[in-house]
């Protein structure tokens, strides 16, 4: 069977992956000139790479991890240390840890809070597990119902003081989906913390060796591609073309330089472009069905990524850093962290400025000076007399990211069959386990591809076994 497939980000491509696996034939179509979407990169005209965001991979991942498996690029993840380490503005330059031991979860967590007495005094320790208890011994139901809280509203219930949460859950919660967390939903942090907590390696964190597009990108095309699927660039989906059923007849692809418009047919048709361009190309008969109007209660976050390369080493951390800076969320030494970008003698940053509301309409220039105004006081040894100089940088600004998980969009979140018998939906804002997150995208394209497989079993599909996928459910991880 055919199924065209509009987007070319880890959905779209996990969708067709999966669909090559039970036999039919996938046509995705990326409107830009690179695949990958929240997860693209571009090369300079240095040969360096930029990209969308700062990805982490954690142990807490099934999904992304078996596609490593899948593809046989395994070895394009390097594990990381198994440890938090969080900057101390109240120290400019110094780091507090939370190292994880070589023991079973939870006590392997326990041991890194209580070892650390950095950020935490012991009256604080106590207060942070009493008010965590609860999420680890109810069960994903607690936890599913906390969506009706911001985080900042749970924490106040369970007694855990501002001061914590100012300490530890500020830089957590931006780092998970950008915003703060008197805005982001209860269920986002307290599920995130469960699945690092209950899972021995949940919290350890491996960086790819090189860009998303060319070390996971690639090979997932490669592979859709060498069993009969189709993956075209400059193919923007216009609109789509419904019959007087209501159903799909056709996704109509707007020609690019002067080119005649294109009209694309299959037998199933799949979504897996972001929700907020989504809303605006639905067609009007479908705007009125209950199931697409809940999507108004979505829309995707700003985000804004920043790549800056230092003429010397800043720090030679190998790992993720959570800045605690008010605008700047995570960051890494990409020379350390990844094999494709090391330079044992200069540094590349890359850091996550958020919440970036007020700055995603201000230019790159303005944006710079912020960051290096922050960069001042992470690397004070750096920025004194003789000042590291920058030799350029890039800024990638996404006006809408993956959804803003705020308190009561859990029951926004659609699922991945549609009312419309040959519309299916895959990203990350649909309904599964995952938040808007890498995992959260190859769940719902597996999703998806089961649910087109189990609607129409291809002629060869008894030779073919669809992956097995835990179901969807309302809660949400990094």
């Amino acid at each position: 069977m055919r199924v065209a497939i509009a987007g070319a980000g880890l959905a779209g491509l996990s969708c067709a992956k999966y669909l090559t696996d039970a036999g039919h034939t996938p046509v995705v179509l990326e409107s830009r000139d690179v695949v990958g979407g929240l997860v693209a990169a571009w090369q300079d005209a240095d040969g360096d790479w930029y990209e969308t965001g700062l990805h982490v991979f954690f142990g807490a991942y099934p999904n992304i991890l078996q596609l490593f498996k899948e593809l046989g690029i395994e070895d394009r993840l390097q594990w990381k240390q198994h440890t938090m380490i969080f900057n101390q503005p109240e120290k400019p330059g110094t780091y507090s840890r939370f190292d994880f031991p070589d023991l079973p979860a939870p006590l392997n967590g326990i041991v890194a809070i209580l070892r650390n007495n950095d950020m935490l005094s012991w009256s604080e320790k106590i207060q942070l597990a009493k008010g965590l208890v609860p999420a680890m011994l109810r069960g994903q139901q607690y936890v599913e119902n906390t969506d009706k809280y911001t985080f900042s509203e749970w924490l106040k219930h369970q007694g855990v003081s501002e001061e914590v949460q100012q300490d530890i859950f500020i830089a957590a919660s931006k780092s998970l989906n950008f915003i703060n967390p008197d805005e982001i939903s209860a269920v986002v942090l307290l599920t995130a913390l469960r699945a690092f907590l209950q899972e021995k390696n949940g919290s350890k964190m491996a960086f790819l060796d090189g860009s998303p597009t060319e070390r996971l990108c690639s090979p997932l095309v490669d592979y859709i591609t060498a069993r009969g699927g189709e993956v075209r660039s400059n193919a923007p989906l216009k609109e789509i073309l419904t019959n007087g059923d209501g159903t799909v007849r056709g996704f109509l692809i707007r020609g690019l330089n002067g080119a005649e418009d294109e009209v694309l047919t299959a037998d199933a048709y799949v979504s897996a472009i972001p929700v907020d361009p989504l809303k605006v190309m639905l067609p009007k008969a479908w705007q009125q069905m209950e199931f697409f109007q809940k999507l108004e209660g979505l829309e995707g976050v700003p985000v804004i990524n920043l790549q800056l390369w230092f003429d010397r080493k800043l720090t030679e951390i190998d790992q993720l850093l959570f800045s605690r800076s008010s605008l700047l969320s995570v960051y890494a030494d990409m020379s350390n962290t990844c094999r494709g970008y090391a330079n044992p003698d200069q540094s590349m940053l890359e850091l996550v400025l958020a919440p970036a509301k007020d700055w995603i309409t201000k230019s790159d220039e303005e944006i710079l000076q912020v960051t290096l105004s922050e960069l001042k006081k992470l690397f004070p040894m750096h920025f004194g007399e003789n000042p590291a100089k920058l030799l350029k940088y890039h800024v990638v600004k996404t006006p809408r990211s993956v959804y803003k998980a705020v308190p009561g969009c859990q029951q926004c979140r659609p699922s991945q069959k549609t009312p419309i018998a040959n519309f299916y939906l895959a990203g990350s804002y649909t309904m599964q386990r995952f938040l808007g997150s890498m995992e959260g995208a190859v769940l719902s394209g597996k999703l998806t591809a089961q649910a087109i497989a189990e609607a129409h079993p291809a002629a060869n599909s008894s030779s073919l076994q669809m992956p097995t996928v835990q179901p969807a459910t309302n809660a949400a991880t990094a």
